[in-house]
């Protein structure tokens, strides 16, 4: 490989015991994925509110510069009166650690995600604006930091508007007439908010907390208002939801494999294997050229990961599986050898025409059946359930070509802008770039720009 990673060790180690890998995956990754899990929390919280005598309350944590931040202050009045909650909002700013691996690229991906998005849930994100300029991030805090609770409500949707708009004008009549905290109160909020969120469990803007749970922006906010609403606090319960859940559609038109679909899967991705069949089927049913370029785990390409992240994966992965209607857990962490013999395997599957169906198979038995692919045995139930043979497809662990290809791979998904898996990309019958996101929950978007495409001819 071009580049040589290194195991990093710890939580983000990519060679773990044999007890740390059955520790991980018993009392961590499937726990926290099961719907028995997530019950029992839930129960334990409600429980423990109502004996206490406490509302319910909604903690909403907003980072200016975020573009999904912006997306979601489109809806935070709309959830604060259609649900009898309190909200209560903190200012953050975005994190400096190791749950933000490539900040500047999630900045920018969350900027032009959002201008795809927004449309989809009925918001507005400008088209063609670049980051707010650091001077008007600055005044859009300090107008906020200057807000009553109800306030910051009121206001977030205009402040955060201007801010995106880069209007300057507005910012500086709304800081006229609402006020603007000093330099040393904002950033004491801002402190105490994203105090406020270590302490919860998170890293991230954008983000809604109720009840040991956390629901990431717009896209997560159906998981949130179901909840409320199966607690009986929707004050609308015949409505649908603010943001509802979205869902791929295939459409009538079917192309020639005049586009192009690449998916960038991995084979440790939790949200790569509640997605990948699907990700397939789109492919075949809308009839597109599809081409699968899969990458190395993250923590095996040196990008480090924290036990905070992989809770929030684990718990998000969990409820979005049994959202869609896909099995999701036990699970059994195939990081490091599993991953490596796989993918040692697979040049030989996609010459049998099985390539898929081996990444299929592995992902289905490490990530819904609980299987032990770091034994050979695992792995050899994975071949055979993929159609191939056992025998001859062990021949081949030596086989190194595997490196060249998935490094080749992660430098053509960095040079889209993504880092992340899954990530999907569509391109034109010309070969040219449409549309490249990172994120299962992006299938959807790129149903839909395969029928616009289609209709545009």
């Amino acid at each position: 490989m071009s580049e040589n990673f290194k195991n990093q060790g710890g939580v983000s180690s990519s060679e773990p015991s044999r007890l740390y890998r059955w520790l991980t995956s018993k009392l961590f990754m499937s726990r926290l994925a099961s719907l028995r899990y997530q019950a029992k929390l839930r129960a334990k919280f409600e429980l423990r509110r109502l004996s206490a005598g406490s509302p319910h309350i909604v903690e909403y944590f907003h980072q200016v510069d975020d573009g999904y931040s912006h997306l979601s202050a489109q809806l935070l009045s709309a959830i604060s009166k259609r649900y009898d909650v309190t909200v209560v909002c903190h200012l953050v700013s975005a994190s400096q650690d190791a749950n933000t691996p490539e900040p500047q690229l999630l900045s920018d991906l969350a900027r032009q995600d959002a201008i795809h998005i927004a449309p989809h849930y009925g918001l507005h994100f400008p088209n063609g604006k670049t980051q707010p300029p650091k001077a008007l991030v600055d005044q859009a805090q300090a107008i906020l930091a200057k807000q009553t609770a109800q306030g910051f409500i009121d206001y977030l949707a205009d402040v955060s508007t201007a801010l995106w708009n880069h209007d300057q004008t507005t910012l500086a009549a709304l800081a006229e007439r609402l006020g603007a905290a000093s330099p040393e109160v904002t950033a004491a909020r801002i402190q105490q908010g994203n105090a406020q969120r270590a302490v919860l469990g998170h890293y991230s803007g954008a983000m809604f907390y109720y009840g040991k749970e956390w629901y990431w922006g717009v896209d997560r906010l159906y998981h949130l208002e179901a909840r409320l609403a199966t607690l009986g606090v929707d004050k609308q319960p015949d409505a649908a939801p603010l943001a509802p859940r979205k869902t791929v559609e295939i459409g009538e038109l079917k192309d020639n494999g005049s586009l192009t679909f690449e998916i960038y899967p991995s084979l440790r991705s939790p949200y790569t294997a509640i997605i990948f069949d699907r990700a397939l089927k789109l492919a075949a049913d809308s009839g597109v050229k599809l081409v699968v370029r899969p990458v190395l785990p993250m923590v095996m390409r040196g990008v480090p990961a924290t036990r905070v992240k992989g809770a929030y994966i684990m718990t998000d992965c969990g409820r979005e599986a049994r959202a869609s209607g896909v099995p999701f857990g036990p699970i059994y962490d195939p990081i490091g050898d599993p991953v490596r013999r796989c993918y040692a395997i697979y040049p030989w599957a996609c010459e049998q025409g099985k390539g898929n169906a081996l990444l299929s198979s592995f992902l289905r038995l490490a990530f819904a059946k609980g299987v032990n692919t770091n034994k050979l045995s695992g792995l050899q139930e994975v071949v055979e359930q993929a159609g191939l043979d056992w025998q001859v497809a062990k021949e081949q662990l030596a086989d190194t070509r595997w490196e060249a290809m998935v490094e080749q791979n992660r430098l053509a998904m960095y040079e889209a802008g993504l880092w992340g898996v899954p990530s999907f990309r569509l391109l034109d019958k010309d070969g040219n770039q449409v549309l490249a996101l990172w994120g299962q929950d992006r299938l959807w978007l790129f149903s839909r720009e395969i029928q616009r495409l289609l209709k545009a001819g």
